[in-house]
């Protein structure tokens, strides 16, 4: 990059940033820090658009630690906000398409578990609202079920409302608030009460699976959504912590602005996981929490009243519990 390239990027970020950062002093300071270095020839020495936005993001959450707050390279070139509005379309739904629209596993395991992984992304319901409902058809009628989000980056809170939507039954459920200072707005997310298909439902047990260095943003949103209406045991690791949505910007053709533009608030708890992550009711590694939380609903399962069809179900999931090496208590 030459260096009026990068001046013109640093003018940018710290406009972008004392514009639109939900919290205003926070913002002023960060642009003025950014000013100050790109005065004093912090970025003169880089070459490349990936240098700048690993040493510029580092600058960015110095003093706030906000994971979304940064500057992201991206290898191929990005669209500017002029470009063909069609192809930019095109482009996305190719992405989702190519990713499953993020239900990257949805099977029935042994013992009539079901299991739901979602990655890498929480897609908007515009593209993804059909595949989620196609797996939830294939996992409403087992016994338990395994969310996983350990490969989950983030995503969309209306996609966070409609997974939430098909795991509690059909009466409304407060999820989360946005509260979006610099337009003076709160959002509020609710699960919605008509579904294409049918529910998991509201009293099945769920694990939730998460990654210290993956689980993030509206997967976060999604955990503690669950955990603190005690509808999920969370299994892994503590999350990142990011809990302010952000917008993008382009500000050159391969690095996007990050600012974060609003704050979750959830209904329970009164605040949100920024910073801090999402603490596992089992604290386990990543690697681990697969197999523990499939322990633990196969000990549901064997615990289960007996009824029509379900010896075999029962005999199943004993079977796996002994290839797990994990003894029933039931």
């Amino acid at each position: 990059m030459r260096n009026d390239e990068i001046a013109a990027v640093i003018e940018q970020v710290a406009t972008l940033v004392r514009t639109h950062y939900l919290f205003p002093e926070v913002g002023a300071a960060v642009a003025d820090r950014l000013i100050a270095a790109g005065s004093d020839g912090r970025y003169d020495d880089l070459t490349e658009p990936e240098q700048l936005a690993e040493r510029m993001t580092a600058d960015l959450q110095i003093g706030n630690d906000d994971k979304h707050l940064r500057l992201i390279y991206h290898v191929d070139e990005l669209f500017e906000e002029d470009a063909d509005p069609v192809a930019e379309e095109a482009a996305w739904v190719r992405r989702v398409e190519l990713n499953a629209a993020g239900m990257a596993r949805a099977e029935r395991l042994a013992g009539n578990v079901g299991v739901l992984e979602i990655r890498p992304t929480l897609f908007d319901p515009k593209y993804a609202a059909a595949a989620a409902a196609g797996a939830m058809a294939m996992l409403w009628a087992t016994d338990a079920l395994l969310l996983d989000l350990r490969g989950c980056r983030g995503g969309s809170p209306d996609m966070v409302a409609l997974v939430c939507s098909y795991l509690f039954e059909d009466e409304p459920v407060h999820l989360n608030d946005l509260v979006t200072p610099s337009a003076g707005t709160v959002r509020q997310y609710w699960t919605v009460p008509q579904l294409v298909g049918p529910r998991f439902g509201g009293t099945k047990p769920i694990w939730v699976l998460t990654s210290s260095s993956t689980t993030f943003s509206a997967a976060e949103e999604l955990t503690y959504n669950l955990q603190q209406r005690g509808r999920a045991v969370v299994v892994g690791e503590r999350t990142r912590g990011g809990a302010h949505p952000r917008e993008g910007f382009t500000v050159h053709p391969h690095l996007e602005a990050s600012v974060p533009i609003a704050r979750a608030v959830n209904p329970m708890s009164g605040t949100n996981w920024e910073g801090v992550g999402i603490s596992p009711d089992l604290e386990v590694p990543a690697d681990e929490a697969f197999a523990v939380a499939y322990g633990r609903a196969l000990d549901h399962v064997v615990g289960l009243q007996a009824g029509p069809g379900r010896r075999e179900v029962t005999e199943e999931a004993r079977a796996a519990l002994a290839d797990l090496q994990i003894a029933p208590t039931s």
